[in-house]
């Protein structure tokens, strides 16, 4: 079974492809490594938003109200000590 790749791995890739090319322009190009960095920066903003917003990481609009008991959460992710 080979790894495929998902939706939050290419919005990671083009975030990282983004800032890539915002170096690449500033550097070989006659405009400010500051002023590309900057700009392509923002297009990464972008796709962070995209991913948060957009196409959030839930099923369900009601997936967000829900509350998780501290049982439900694994004990290696847990702040608060359960007696078992």
């Amino acid at each position: 079974m080979g790894y495929t790749l998902h939706y939050y791995d290419l919005v990671l890739l083009c975030i990282a492809a983004s800032l890539a090319a915002g170096v690449l322009i500033g550097i070989a190009t006659p405009i400010a490594f500051e002023v590309a960095i900057a700009g392509l920066g923002i297009v990464a903003i972008g796709f962070v938003a995209h991913a948060l917003f957009v196409n959030g990481p839930v099923d369900k609009f009601e997936d967000l109200g829900e509350e998780v008991e501290p049982a439900d959460v694994p004990q290696v992710l847990s702040p608060l000590e359960t007696q078992d």
